[in-house]
């Protein structure tokens, strides 16, 4: 590493905060070369760039350090939370510096099968699709073993290592003698009783119910007022295992895990993509129609990698156009950028077409029609996230976990959400309005006029027949019988894509 990069880089550790986390060291490419978790990220992460440090560490951490060239931290908010993250990450991206993962070992969950005839409260590393509960994960085991036994005492149910044994007349014998787990429940129960007792203690897993914790508090609180302390002692133990078991810890799914931070998404799309500026600005098109009807598009821009809805436009494409996808997103990126010149205003740094090389070719003779000097443009391509240019430049497709393609991914996606909903407007609209080509006499001079005059069909459904007679063209018998045929017709419904 380079005194220059280096200086950087500490640079960067003075502005982290004093909170907990997960941090990502990558090498020049932006690969990850390891994940790790921090109380506190800016302490933590410090260690790796001080000096005279190298020699205490493995030579295989300090090839590692040689080898760093920039990180990225993902703040949570608590230590629980930075562990289930850096389980999630290590299992996503397996970092050849990680070798302590190589177990794949997993955070406990917490299982019952309702459907059972005695239903335990069993560990597992494992959720599976059968039928069960799953409660978890927990960051904290030996702590969540210490609840599940507090819970075989306070509710009388069973765990893993039980055998009940059921009696001649159907009712079923927990344990084989009444042991002290079992001091506030009776050991004979029936069938409905137990269930009960199960949904007593998953209610209280689930952290829906404290009304045990607040009792054991305020036992804790009495012992220490009558010079109890050991009573006190084991009471505030037990109270702490509950408290800090039941304590809400956000799960990462993959789908889920936190966004590496916008700004290291874009640094490294401007890498990919040879870009000369960092794209602070990107905006990106889609068209939308059903078999060449209802053809829309949208255009939706990100700003510091994050999005920018006020700037969000949608277009109705005008003309005979159908289902011709090229001359729709020939227009609407001539009418966008047409507009912002007129305007004034700046373009963005990329402009992302959604699609292949038929669309931005498009799109850039949209800029050639207008005269105007294209920003850097590129399509994407959905089949194999293909990214696409408009030279001579061959196809790029990126590793499926590269920060750059993740933010052209969510940026595209949200194109084609915004476009499609807007695409479920009309069609919703068009429909609610077509009930008028129904009525008798309703050409359409009639039907704009009237459109025009309520400004939407569910105002009209809401007018008296007074109120009808007094758009133009309609007198008070047209009006009347106008009135009664919209009663009789149900407003018209559609859902959304």
């Amino acid at each position: 590493m380079r005194a220059d990069e280096k200086g950087g880089l500490k640079e960067k550790v003075r502005r982290l905060p004093d909170r907990p986390g997960v941090y990502l060291m990558k090498d020049r490419l932006g690969g990850i070369l390891y994940v790790g978790k921090a109380k506190s990220l800016k302490k933590r992460v410090s260690t790796y760039f001080q000096r005279g440090r190298s020699r205490v560490l493995t030579p295989k951490i300090r090839a590692m350090i040689d080898l760093i060239a920039d990180f990225d931290t993902i703040e949570v908010k608590s230590e629980p939370e930075a562990l289930i993250l850096e389980g999630r990450l290590l299992k996503q991206w397996r970092p050849r510096y990680n070798t302590d993962f190589l177990d794949d070992k997993r955070f406990l969950l917490v299982r019952v099968d309702p459907a059972a005839a005695m239903p335990r409260f069993t560990l597992t590393r494992l959720r599976k699709d059968d039928g069960a509960r799953y409660f978890g994960p927990f960051a904290h085991s030996a702590l969540l073993r210490r609840t599940l036994a507090g819970m075989r005492r306070q509710f009388g149910i069973l765990l893993g290592d039980s055998s009940p044994k059921q009696l001649p007349d159907g009712r079923w014998q927990l344990y084989d003698d009444v042991r002290a787990e079992l001091y506030t429940q009776s050991n004979i129960v029936s069938g409905d009783e137990y269930r009960a007792r199960i949904a007593e203690a998953a209610e209280f897993l689930e952290g829906k119910s404290r009304e045990w914790l607040l009792k054991l508090r305020e036992e804790m609180q009495g012992a220490a007022a009558a010079q109890e302390y050991e009573k006190a002692a084991n009471l505030r133990d037990v109270v702490f295992a509950l408290e800090k078991t039941l304590r809400p810890t956000r799960t990462f799914s993959r789908t889920h895990v936190p966004e590496i931070p916008a700004l290291a998404a874009m640094d490294a799309l401007r890498d990919a993509l040879a870009l000369d500026a960092l794209p602070q600005g990107i905006e990106c098109f889609d068209i939308s129609h059903i078999s060449g009807t209802f053809v829309v598009a949208s255009m939706v821009r990100f700003t510091g990698g994050r999005p920018d809805k006020a700037n969000y436009r949608r277009y109705k494409i005008k003309g005979d156009i159908a289902n011709d996808d090229y001359r729709a997103m020939e227009q609407v990126v001539g009418r966008r950028y047409r507009r912002l010149t007129d305007e004034g205003k700046a373009l963005p740094n990329l402009v992302v077409i959604d699609g292949g090389r038929g669309q931005v070719a498009s799109a850039l003779k949209a800029f050639i029609a207008a005269d105007l000097e294209p920003p850097a443009l590129i399509g994407l391509a959905k089949e194999r996230e293909t990214i696409i240019f408009p030279d001579a430049r061959p196809p790029l497709n990126l590793p499926l976990d590269h920060a750059g393609l993740q933010l052209l991914q969510r940026i595209r996606d949200e194109a084609h959400r915004f476009a499609n909903s807007f695409n479920a407007d009309l069609r919703s609209k068009r429909i609610r309005e077509s009930v008028l080509d129904e009525f008798p006499g309703m050409g359409p001079t009639r039907r704009r006029a009237l459109l025009a005059h309520f400004g939407s069909i569910a105002r009209l459904r809401a007018a008296s027949a007074v109120e009808i007679a007094e758009a133009p063209g309609f007198g008070a018998r047209t009006a009347e019988a106008l009135h009664k045929f919209l009663a009789a017709k149900p407003a018209g419904r559609i859902d959304p894509l």
